[in-house]
């Protein structure tokens, strides 16, 4: 069983930066595919990006050239380092993984991933 937690939300100025953690345990998350999620008052949750087990990365078209996500396999922590950080940014964020690395974005679009974190709250203020 995986265990996801996440932290490093808060409230941020527009222009400014966050980095979101997900600390992960209970199983070899390295191989899984893992993403970030976010969840807007009265909108529906949408996948904002995604790592491969080899490190490569797909984002949504919002956040693309803003964020970046990232693992460190030492710290079993998956990243996602937020700049330029928008009002519309404001959301509950997620991590999630799932053992089945192939198609990892379209699993991601589809919010097809096993395991899920609790959230973390980010507001980005103008």
């Amino acid at each position: 069983q995986v265990q996801l937690v996440e932290s490093g939300g808060g409230s941020v100025q527009a222009g400014g930066s966050l980095k979101l953690s997900c600390a992960a345990s209970g199983s070899t998350y390295i191989s899984y595919c893992m993403a970030w999620f976010r969840q807007a008052p009265g909108k529906v949750r949408e996948g904002v990006a995604a790592t491969d087990s080899d490190g490569s990365t797909n984002y949504a078209d919002s956040v693309k050239g803003r964020f970046t996500i990232y693992k460190d396999n030492v710290k079993n922590t998956l990243y996602l380092q937020m700049n330029s950080v928008k009002p519309e940014d404001t959301a509950m964020y997620f991590c999630a993984a799932d053992p089945r690395v192939p198609a990892c974005w379209q699993r991601t679009k589809n919010q097809e991933l096993k395991h899920w974190g609790q959230g973390t709250q980010v507001t980005v203020s103008s």
